[in-house]
């Protein structure tokens, strides 16, 4: 008898730790909802009832194999269709759970609306008035990323593409009936590895399968462009990255295999094995096993402390302008000799000439091998000296971005100050954007394309790249546009490095071009991120309207091109001032809403302007609320008489024939409507 009662008393207490255990279990990570307004339904009514008995079939299911199951309830017209998928390598318990607790929270979410879905971590959770099963659905979208960024971004996105690519094959070519989920793990550096995941749900063919997942990797450099993490949800799949393990690693790793019988020692001649011990009484096998990791791990450690050491230094060292004249010795296997650049250009001839700026001429060149270049000769007289050259060659050396022009060489031969870079046929923005026999070329879609080109161009030189960079100079004449028409930010010669912690700059020397420049910098000699985002504002303003701020004649009362766009902004009228040349081709929500970033852009106040992190998400989302801009700062006016001081400005000299050429996860979400 004692021992029954012994017996249930054990019971009863494991199962209520069982019980106390699940009732403490984790709430599902929640990421996002999407409720479709369009279709509702009455509280009580028969959908009402349909939703209620869908809820716990889909509950009572959710501890199959592939976790995965749909179900449809009631019939038409109140008839009601859900599903749900869990991650592929959580647990039954795990994905039940999370099932049962997305029924009850997508209806406080999503109270009376027929088509609703909820992603967690751990599982989604879809149901709407039509059948979902076996169709691809990649709306809505949903992009998550983490916000910090990656070094050596290049090859960082070169390897997330190479493993998104074999991991969405492997996981269309699962058989039917079987999960369609495949996880990798790569090494990036000695110390971070790169986890991805991708997933389709297991109704979709493989084909289906296959292009849910390359749509949503193809968005990638879209919404994660350099970040440590990111995914992307939509409703049939999912992809995701990270620099740490975010899904159970053990759970997928496959058995261990059998271990190879252990062949004993040769006995002593006292018919005894021999066995060697501690003091401890450990024999040295074991003491072996113990003492190495541990061994092995300092030495990771310590190994690990002199790399972040040193790349804190250099990155102190390389905020350090004063060394920019020094670090020239780091950049001279890229020093291409005068013979070659002449004949190149067969000797700088009028022939091969490109267009002239304010610190030279450009020319269009072509090396030994067949590669077409872009030569940039200094003039003499040049304000640009031998530093502000070893500047642009030291920043271009290091930066490396598809909106960013790239450096092949540089040649510094007595007086003779060059820059050879790669030829961007397509000559520079202004080329076609005030020629009014190009500017059709520019329809409103590869305008949206460029403005959101310079806006990751800047972001890179903002917060992206190695090191914090000021371009000083942004101008449409500085924007080059490639065979493809994506721009491409040129001339660095103003460029400032700033320290890791450094906010901004002050100068007795202002250059850069009148009308492009933010009125702190231009007044008082203070610059900072936000001077290039007033210029931004500016060009981004220019790119709508296909007027030329520079050369802005009084229109309507206003006498440039900012407060000609800021009078209809402020009269209720802000469509009027697109560029006619667009007629009725473009998106009235996305040229609106570039207007309103123009204007943010160019507020007087340096702190009222948003961040370049900010107008991406702007660019990308219109689930986001732009603020109402303030007044900006109007330098300007008449058109003879200007309010600043102009001494130390360069011009705008462009020609007609200008230039060719997640652990803690912050997420930005971005939905895309329809």
């Amino acid at each position: 008898m004692s021992s029954f009662i012994r017996f249930s008393t054990i019971l009863l207490v494991l199962l209520s730790l069982s019980i106390i255990a699940k009732s403490q279990s984790p709430e599902p990570v929640y990421l996002y909802h999407v409720c479709s307004n369009t279709t509702t339904f009455d509280p009580n009514s028969t959908y009402q009832t349909n939703l209620n008995q869908l809820f716990p079939s889909l509950s009572n299911n959710a501890n199959n194999s592939i976790g995965f199951y749909n179900r449809s309830s009631g019939q038409d017209p109140d008839d009601i269709y859900g599903l749900f998928l869990c991650r592929g390598d959580v647990s039954t318990d795990v994905c039940q759970d999370c099932v049962t607790f997305a029924s009850q929270d997508i209806v406080k979410r999503c109270p009376i609306e027929k088509v609703a879905i909820v992603w967690y971590d751990e599982c989604l959770l879809h149901y709407a008035n039509r059948s979902l099963y076996s169709i691809m659905a990649q709306e809505p979208g949903v992009f998550l990323l983490n916000v910090q960024n990656i070094a050596d971004q290049d090859r960082f996105n070169n390897l997330l593409a190479t493993t998104m690519g074999k991991l969405a094959t492997e996981a269309a070519s699962a058989a039917s009936g079987e999960k369609k989920f495949a996880v990798k793990i790569d090494n990036f550096t000695a110390f971070e590895k790169l986890y991805s995941l991708v997933q389709c749900t297991p109704d979709l063919s493989n084909l289906d399968c296959g292009r849910c997942l390359q749509a949503a990797i193809s968005n990638l450099p879209t919404c994660c462009d350099g970040k440590r993490g990111g995914r992307v949800l939509y409703p049939s799949c999912n992809i995701r990255y990270e620099v740490y393990p975010f899904f159970n690693v053990t759970a997928l790793e496959p058995p261990p295999p059998s271990p190879s019988p252990v062949v004993p020692p040769p006995p002593t001649s006292s018919g005894t094995r021999p066995e060697t011990k501690g003091k401890s009484g450990l024999s040295t096998v074991t003491i072996v096993a113990i003492v190495a990791p541990v061994a092995v791990a300092i030495v990771f450690f310590f190994l690990g402390c002199c790399y972040l050491r040193t790349r804190a230094r250099k990155k102190y060292d390389a905020g350090q302008e004063d060394d920019a004249g020094n670090e020239i010795t780091t950049v001279e296997s890229l020093q291409i000799d005068l013979n070659t650049i002449e004949a190149a250009t067969d000797k700088f001839s009028a022939a091969n000439k490109l267009g002239e700026g304010g610190f030279g001429k450009v020319y269009k060149g072509t090396l030994p091998n067949g590669q077409e270049i872009a030569v940039k000769k200094l003039s003499r007289s040049s304000v640009q000296g031998a530093q502000e050259f070893k500047n642009e060659v030291v920043l271009l050396a290091k930066l490396q971005h598809r909106n960013l022009v790239r450096l092949l060489g540089f040649c510094l031969e007595g007086a003779e100050k060059i820059l050879v870079y790669e030829f961007v046929p397509n000559k520079s923005l202004d080329y076609f954007l005030f020629d009014a026999k190009k500017q059709g070329q520019l329809d409103w879609q590869t305008r949206y394309k460029i403005v959101g080109g310079i806006a990751r161009g800047i972001i890179y030189l903002h917060e992206d790249s190695q090191l914090k960079i000021i371009h000083r100079d942004l101008k449409v004449s500085n924007i080059l546009l490639d065979k493809d028409m994506n721009p491409k930010i040129s001339d660095f010669g103003m460029a400032r490095i700033f320290g890791v912690d450094q906010t901004q700059g002050n100068t007795n020397r202002i250059v850069g071009t009148y009308g492009y420049m933010s009125p702190e910098y231009a007044m008082h000699g203070h610059f900072s991120v936000k001077s290039d985002i007033y210029s931004f504002g500016v060009l981004v303003l220019e790119i709508i309207c296909g007027k030329k701020n520079s050369s802005f004649y009084e229109i309507h009362g206003a006498s440039d091109l900012v407060s000609y766009v800021w009078t209809h902004w402020k009269d209720g009228t802000p469509m009027e001032v697109v560029d006619p040349v667009l007629k009725d081709s473009y998106s009235r929500n996305e040229v609106l809403r570039c207007i309103q970033i123009g204007l943010l852009c160019v507020q007087e106040d340096a702190t009222d302007r948003p961040t370049m992190a900010t107008i991406m998400l702007m660019l990308n989302s219109f689930s986001v609320t732009l603020p109402v801009p303030r007044q900006p700062a109007f330098f300007l006016h008449s058109s003879s008489e200007p309010t600043m001081p102009m001494e130390g400005l360069q011009s705008d000299k462009s020609t007609t024939k200008s230039m060719q050429w997640y652990g803690n996860e912050e997420s930005i979400t971005q939905v895309y409507p329809r």
